[in-house]
């Protein structure tokens, strides 16, 4: 009998000691997994980034990705391809970003109100929501402008041809449902006038158009004012206030129209982007949109700078949708 339960201790003990050591193992199975899964957090980026431009070359969008590619490349340590998905005022660039593998390695420029608008007016094949933000690092307001060989020598004159001509003027711009053309609505509704709006597929072939006189008059971003002004007479600004570089040119408000209206530029991530891939590329974009030597290179070119991070830009996005969303629907009225 005493050598039956003997026996049986043993054996139990036996059973015992075996199951402690799966445990054992199955806890060091487990923490070199969590190991292996949080090893992407250290480690990303691990190769070439593709940054998608969706306008042509040229433009803000390409000169400013340009500018940031080498010291992106410095501060992640990886190569940084730029690549181009031009159409669609920008829809076709943003819908293939939302399609693409939310693991960092394809991040896209985006603008606004650009994709607040489109996905408002028609099909785009992204939601605005889609286009996560990463930071906004730049802002273009926009001005009404005419060649300085025009007859047009002042808003009045402008406005008063365009009322005798309705839809005979034409007011050039980049993309479609854009903030250029969502400007010239706004000018319509606000004015009683009528232009033809002319789309373009970025703002290189925009200027190019209207310095070879394919347009009347052009909603131009304030850089390519600044960068022309030797050739351009500006009727108005867009902003709240007289821009630095055209003292001379009054704001639509001066003259009694309420229309203030900018470009603002960005990067942005697929939809389920992991939270620390966002912050690794919010941490380097910021990083550049902070650098003073950076931020002189900007305002000298006519640009505003902004460094808005990931949080920041979301809100920055919730506030400008509402606003949109009101001034489409009065001017669908």
């Amino acid at each position: 009998m005493y050598k039956k339960m003997g026996f049986s201790f043993k054996k139990k003990m036996s059973f015992l000691g075996l199951y402690l050591i799966l445990v054992l193992l199955a806890w060091g199975i487990a923490g070199c997994s969590k190991g292996q899964q949080a090893a992407p957090k250290e480690d990303y980026p691990t190769k070439q980034i593709t940054y998608l431009i969706c306008f042509d070359p040229g433009g803000q969008s390409d000169r400013e990705a340009r500018r940031q590619q080498p010291l992106l490349e410095k501060i992640l340590g990886q190569k940084v391809v730029i690549d181009y998905k031009v159409g669609g005022g920008g829809a076709v660039g943003w819908s293939e970003l939302v399609r693409s593998k939310p693991d960092g390695y394809t991040i896209a420029g985006f603008n606004l109100p650009h994709i607040i608008l489109q996905p408002m007016q028609q099909q785009t094949g992204y939601k605005t929501e889609q286009i996560v933000p990463v930071a906004l690092f730049q802002s273009t307001p926009l001005g009404l402008a005419v060649l300085n060989t025009s007859p047009y020598k002042t808003l009045e004159d402008f406005l008063a041809e365009a009322k005798k001509k309705p839809g005979q003027i034409s007011i050039g711009g980049s993309g479609t449902f854009s903030g250029h053309q969502f400007a010239t609505m706004r000018l319509e509704k606000l004015t009683g006038t009528k232009f033809k709006y002319v789309p373009f597929t970025g703002a290189a072939p925009q200027i190019t158009a209207f310095l070879g006189g394919h347009v009347d008059a052009i909603f131009g971003n304030s850089d390519d004012l600044v960068k022309y002004k030797d050739k351009i007479r500006l009727l108005a600004f867009a902003g709240n206030e007289r821009f630095e570089a055209f003292k001379e040119a009054p704001t639509f408000k001066e003259k009694g129209i309420d229309l203030v209206e900018s470009i603002d530029r960005g990067v942005a991530v697929p939809p389920g982007t992991p939270s620390h891939i966002i912050k690794k590329l919010e941490a380097a974009f910021l990083e550049i949109a902070r650098n003073p030597d950076i931020q002189a290179q900007m305002k000298k070119e006519g640009f505003v700078p902004l460094s808005l991070g990931h949080e920041e830009s979301k809100a920055h996005i919730a506030k400008l949708t509402e606003l949109y969303k009101g001034l489409a629907a009065e001017l669908k009225k």
